[in-house]
């Protein structure tokens, strides 16, 4: 018996990636959710008011949040064949990023929540999905070399 690594020499995508994929998935859906359901409610707590009113409407927020999820967690299934919905929940969760940035938060002090809502369900997941896409796109690209 080997007891040894051996190195292996192509790229693989592995349980623990679909894992992610599905994971980033089911919270962007979640978080869409709220936003988009409950996002008067949630942006009070945002904001550490609690007679804060939004101007703006949260449901195409959640909305955007939503498709995303739905995206990333299909997409966890078959990731290299379907990198596709990986590179489109990217751009859903890019689009959420910015439009929270450009849309709400002039209206919200900084606080420690929003830093939190960004941080860990914006750019956190988004870092994550980015690396996903990266490694199936590897997959995909070395898939593409051997013969048929």
């Amino acid at each position: 018996m080997n007891t040894t690594k051996e190195e292996i020499s192509f790229p693989i995508f592995t349980m623990a990636n679909r894992g992610i994929l599905l994971l980033c998935g089911i919270y962007t859906i979640a978080w869409g959710g709220l936003f988009k359901w409950f996002g008067p409610a949630l942006f009070s707590w945002l904001a550490m008011e609690r007679e804060f009113t939004i101007m703006m409407s949260t449901e195409w927020y959640g909305t955007i949040g939503i498709i995303a999820g739905v995206l990333l967690f299909l997409s966890a299934f078959y990731p290299v064949s379907w990198i596709y919905l990986i590179a489109v929940g990217l751009t859903g969760k890019l689009i959420s990023i910015l439009s929270f940035i450009m849309v709400y938060l002039p209206n919200l002090e900084w606080n420690k929540r929003i830093g939190f809502h960004l941080f860990f369900n914006e750019i956190l997941f988004f870092l994550l999905v980015t690396a996903m896409l990266w490694k199936a796109w590897k997959v995909k690209k070395y898939l593409a070399t051997l013969p048929d």
